[in-house]
Parts: C-alpha cells; structure tokens; sequence
C-alpha cells in the first residue's frame, strides 16, 4: 500500500508521529498521479514547484512546529481555478496557453494552510458539459472502468482522487460539477451553499451558480478540506462568514430525511435507484425519520438551469475575443474577422452552443419569453425548497440516473441535459449537497446518494453524510 492510498486524516496522524515525510507523501502521490495520467488523462499539467511546499513541511516537523492538518496533503486543483505562476486553462484552446498573475481566494488558503498542489486537473471546457469530454486535452477516464468517463465538469479532479494520484481535489460546480463525477469514481464530493466559499479567481461559467467544492476519499477528509476554503472574502462580495466546529456529529437519532416524491418519480436505472434506497432503509433502521415531501416545480428546474447558465455563460464568455488575452486567430484581415476567427476556433462545439443559446434568450423579444420566466422559476422553486426544510433536516436522492457514462457513445443532447435533474434543483436554490458512495452495480460501479440541506447548513448535510458513512462501514449503530 502506497502513501497516496490513505486518507488525509491518517497522513495528518503519520506525519505527526514522523512515520513519513511530507516529501515521500507527495513522491508516491505524484508516481501514481503519472502512473494513472495514461489511463485517465486526469491532469493537464503538474506544478513542479510542489516538491518545495513538501520540503517546508518536513523542516515545520523536524524543528518541532506546529502545522495546519492539511499541511503536506496533496491536492489536486481544477484547471479553472486561477493559480500563480501554473498555467491555467479551463480546459480550453482559449486559453492554452494562459498563466495567471494571481491565485484564486482558495488557492491563497490552501497555501497559507502547507497543502501541497500536485497539479491541473483536467476538466469540461469552462466547466460546460457533464462527462469531462468536452475539453481541448481530451476526454477523462474513470479510473474505475477505463472506457466510462469520470462524470464531469470536475472529472479529473474526481479521478485524480479515486485513483490515488491526489489525496483531496478542488472541484467547481455549477449544476452538478463535483457531486456527478464524485458518484461516477467512487468517491465523495461536496458542493457548499451559495457565498460561502470565494469565487475569487474561479473562471466564471455562471456566475450565479458558480460553486467551489471539495473532494476526498472520505467524508471526514472532505469536511476537512471545506473547512480550510470556505468563508468571506472582500473581493467576493457574495461571500459569509459560518463557522464550523472542527468535529462532525454523529449523534442523529430522529434526524429528517425528505424524499422528494417527484425526483423520486424521475427515471433513474434500477441499480441507482435499489443502492439509494437500501440507504435510506440503513439510515431509518438507524433511527431516522424517512418523509415523503412534494416540490411541485422540481422537473422544470433542468429547463431554468440551461436558460439562466447559458445566458450567464455567453455574458461571462464574451471577454474571450482575440484582443486582450487568450488565442488569437492568425491572418486576419480587419477586426470583424479577427474576433469571428478567434471565437470559432478558440471555443469548442459545446461552449458555442451554450454561448449562442443564451444570447438567444437574452435577445430582444425573447428575453421575457425565456430568462425572465426561467427566473422567475426559480424563485419559485427557491421558496418551496424553504417550505419542505420546514418538514425536514436534509433531502436525499440519487446523484446521477446512471452509475457509469460509456466515453464516445452518442445521446442526444435532451438526454444529456435530462440527466441533471437530480442536481440541478439544489444548484438552481443555492443549497448545500454532497455526494457519498452508497453501493456497487452488478457491473461493479459506483452510486453516490445525494443529501441536500438548507441554505447555509453544511454542517448538517455533512453530519448527516458522516453518520452515513460510519453505519454503512459498520463502524456505528446497525448495518
């Protein structure tokens, strides 16, 4: 068993009691990252100057100095997350060959915190799409089953943990980005509530969906990563500050559990739908209440999300014309081609198709018939999500209506689509949600079960998912 196999909170402990270095943590974690780099393409580049946060540590240790827990923990950092120094692509012929001056508000914590970023993982170009497939440097293998993707857009970031060529990852997610590969390779992933962790230095694909999450092999390490990220931040004005005791409760008898009945109702396969359901029965066995609650307006949630991303996609996007920075189409002959060539090439098909369907819906004559519902959709559906917490602690569902998504086998883009319907309502409300395995298929792939909380109460979903984890691995209560 290598160092990168074990979880970042039995690091921590092996550091302390100098059974490892943090310079053997990182070796054996970038072996296999490279190791595994053929298989999954989980990187898009690797930060050679990682090796001196490691050897930092190793001094704080040897002179006896106390450290963060995540001090020496190798991590890996989504490509559209803005990095000093460490090129920065969104996965994107746009910005191939972009190296940010400044680092994202989280990369600034993980730094001041002595985690080690072992590099770039690979991802959906701007963080559009759902399979990691969309991007410039190729599609991303789960680690899993070579021939299914690693789910997307944070794909290698779920990879490179499932894997062992990370211990933690960074993820964004904007309707489902972390929590779906999460499911797909096997590990957990959690998407915080809207503003409490900085977008500062996120690329932005929608702006007011944009999350930042965490990903790890166990709730545990996951919860540890969050809580070194989130909290306010002046140069996001969107951001707050909640505090989060450093340990998870495992003390849940009588905790709520809602089962929308119209997610419930969406389709899913059989696998997916009998693991979430032997979880909920674990959980209830365990003493939870299990509740059938309604949200009327849940199914349209898919159809507000397209409108309201794409037409924030094609504002966010329009930054990327030739000029300032980013690719720039050769031999042009006036300004008109300069911009059409550098879009059309910089961009790949799916980015284009985002960009023109929202400058469609924000057009004149279309804006009310398309965004102006959309939104108001989704204060609606904002306001039902706070009428069913009145009932229950926290929602659980399926993460993902599959357990694997064959690489290069065409579906058509209203399946694609349809797909986030699990997802997508709590990103469309800006609620806290995680995703933590809950079973095998019989082709042996991973399900996730969803647990979604109320505005601004992580601790809860993360409570919640612990506990889980614990009664599951028979560590607690009943299995």
């Amino acid at each position: 068993m290598m160092l990168c196999d074990y979880t970042a909170f039995e690091l921590a402990y092996m550091l302390r009691k100098k059974q490892c270095s943090a310079m053997e943590i990182y070796s054996d974690t970038l072996q296999r990252a490279k190791e595994m780099q053929t298989i999954t393409n989980a990187y898009i580049s690797f930060n050679d100057e990682a090796f001196k946060t490691a050897e930092k540590i190793d001094i704080m240790i040897a002179e006896g100095k106390d450290f963060p827990l995540i001090a020496g923990i190798p991590i890996a950092v989504k490509d559209n997350i803005s990095t000093k120094g460490l090129r920065t692509t969104c996965a994107s012929k746009m910005l191939c060959n972009y190296i940010p001056p400044y680092d994202a508000c989280v990369i600034e914590k993980l730094k001041k915190a002595g985690a080690v970023i072992i590099g770039k993982s690979n991802m959906d170009e701007f963080a559009i799409g759902s399979a990691s497939d969309t991007g410039y440097f190729g599609a991303v293998h789960n680690p899993i089953n070579y021939y299914n993707s690693a789910g997307g857009s944070s794909g290698g970031s779920a990879a490179s943990v499932s894997s062992g060529g990370a211990v933690l990852a960074i993820g964004s997610d904007t309707g489902g980005s972390v929590r779906q590969p999460a499911s797909l390779c096997g590990v957990v992933g959690f998407c915080p509530s809207y503003g409490t962790v900085s977008r500062y230095g996120l690329i932005a694909f929608a702006s007011s969906l944009d999350r930042i999450g965490s990903i790890g092999r166990t709730v545990k390490d996951t919860y540890l990563l969050h809580n070194i990220i989130n909290g306010s931040d002046p140069k996001d004005v969107t951001t707050s500050d909640i505090f989060y005791p450093f340990n998870l409760n495992t003390g849940l008898s009588g905790i709520r559990i809602g089962i929308i009945k119209e997610l419930m109702e969406s389709y899913a396969d059989d696998d997916v739908k009998s693991s979430v359901m032997d979880a909920i029965r674990l959980m209830e066995k365990n003493g939870s209440i299990i509740k059938e609650i309604s949200i009327s307006n849940i199914r349209s949630a898919v159809n507000a999300y397209y409108i309201i991303s794409s037409a924030e996609a094609s504002s966010n996007l329009a930054r990327f014309d030739g000029i300032r920075y980013g690719y720039r189409a050769p031999k042009c002959e006036n300004l008109s081609e300069l911009y059409k060539k550098s879009r059309s090439e910089g961009f790949g098909e799916e980015v284009k198709r985002r960009i023109m369907l929202g400058t469609f819906v924000l057009s004149e004559g279309f804006c009310d018939d398309y965004y102006k519902r959309a939104v108001s959709l989704r204060s609606r559906l904002c306001s039902e999500f706070n009428e069913a917490f009145k009932q229950c602690d926290v929602v659980a569902a399926p993460v993902y209506p599959k357990a694997g998504i064959k690489l290069g086998v065409k579906a058509t883009l209203t399946e694609v689509y349809s797909a986030d319907i699990f997802t997508v309502p709590s990103s469309i409300a800006g609620l806290p949600a995680i995703s933590v395995p809950c079973g095998m298929t019989r082709d042996n792939l991973p399900v996730g079960l969803q647990l979604i909380g109320n505005r601004l109460c992580d601790k809860i979903v993360f409570d919640v998912a612990y506990w889980y984890e614990l009664i599951r691995g028979g560590i607690y209560g009943e299995t």
